[in-house]
């Protein structure tokens, strides 16, 4: 019943791939019930998510791949180009290609009609997959992502999904009890903040070891690199909101411990939050660190100065161990205590506004920041 699908998951396993972020599609339905019986599965909640996920994941060692809607593409253009492209990393994008055959969705034609013209303007290569008796090119599409350092995208047309012009049995579901109790008391006051970002981003790097960092884009990265420079930092320079995406990757391919400088702005911009807490990265420690405004493009107000309590969105999420911090004192106690329980950890840290001192911009190159990076990851000398 599902032996296309079958030979699509042995080809990606054949190949090494470890790691699959995911967000369906209706026409291939069998191949997303099927991905998780046979390889990890990281079900998003936003296409975008992934690339990040698997920036981590390949960075760390592992051998990820994206399956999804060729919709998502559109969400994920710029994290595609800012970060896998900017540090030539392997991607090979497995999609259903919706909006050209027989398509019964108006919504789904406008983009996907141009999608091959948008890869080639963008230079990302792609192949058409029309006939099952095509799926063999996957083994083609996972070795140039790999041997090449680049995405590759899969158009897979409906039709390849259809046995003898009709559509083929679905695989049956079976849906686990969700039955569950949800208790929360929350009682917490944001005082006017003491720190500045530059002095909390400098007192957690004072405990770093063998720590990962993963430190957002823009001005954190800057700050850290000032700081304390040091190979197991992987210094952000695009890909807004990509940050904690990346940390999840990298706990999932390593056992050290990793932790993610964040803000207020970017963590309000994805959708990782409840991945992360369904993932359950014992490793992951993700620093909130809270200035209320977007801190690289000039101090605009974010929704969390006056209104969204960055904490309370983290437990919503689903994430267990979590706390605030507004103090120096307050952030030292709580790195010093912060194995004392398995993460995943969101640690709020409310800092002021504003980057002082000013720092410079960070003088390593995209290939040096990643090269390094993955060296020291591997031990290698």
């Amino acid at each position: 019943m599902c032996e296309l699908e079958e030979k699509i998951i042995g080809i990606m396993k054949d190949n090494g791939i470890d790691v699959v972020a995911t967000l369906p599609c209706d026409k291939a339905k069998n191949l997303f019930y099927l991905i998780p019986q046979h390889i990890h599965d990281v079900a998003l909640n936003k296409e975008e998510d992934g690339i990040g996920i698997c920036a981590g994941a390949y960075l760390a060692g592992g051998k990820p791949a994206i399956v999804m809607q060729s919709s998502g593409l559109g969400n994920s253009i710029n994290a595609l180009m800012s970060l896998t492209r900017t540090y030539e990393l392997p991607l090979p994008i497995i999609t259903s290609w919706r909006g050209v055959y027989r398509e019964k969705i108006p919504a789904q034609i406008p983009f996907n009609k141009n999608l091959p013209r948008m890869l080639k303007a963008f230079d990302i290569p792609y192949t058409i997959i029309d006939d099952n008796s095509k799926i063999n090119l996957m083994d083609n599409i996972i070795c140039d992502a790999y041997e090449n350092s680049r995405t590759h995208v899969a158009l897979i047309s409906p039709k390849t999904w259809q046995k003898g012009g009709a559509e083929k049995a679905e695989v049956m579901v079976h849906f686990p009890k969700r039955e569950r109790k949800t208790i929360l008391e929350y009682k917490k006051t944001i005082h006017e903040p003491e720190m500045t970002r530059y002095n909390a981003i400098k007192t957690i790097a004072e405990y770093l070891d063998e720590e990962v960092v993963v430190s957002n884009i823009g001005v954190p990265s800057k700050e850290l690199y000032d700081i304390k420079d040091r190979d197991l930092n992987f210094y952000m320079l695009g890909s807004y909101s990509q940050v904690s995406p990346i940390g999840l990757g990298i706990c999932l391919e390593t056992e050290r411990e990793v932790f993610v400088l964040d803000g207020d702005g970017s963590v309000l911009a994805t959708s990782i939050l409840p991945t992360i807490a369904a993932e359950k990265p014992k490793n992951l420690s993700i620093f909130c660190l809270d200035n209320g405004t977007l801190g690289s493009t000039g101090d605009q107000l974010t929704n969390a100065y006056s209104g969204v309590d960055m904490e309370l969105i983290a437990i919503s999420a689903g994430i267990k161990e979590t706390k605030k911090v507004q103090t120096e004192k307050e952030l030292r106690s709580t790195i010093e205590g912060l194995y004392d329980n398995k993460g995943p950890r969101f640690i709020h840290v409310i800092v002021k506004p504003g980057s002082l001192p000013s720092v410079a911009n960070i003088n390593l190159a995209p290939e040096q920041i990643k090269g390094r990076f993955m060296k020291a990851m591997s031990g290698k000398s």
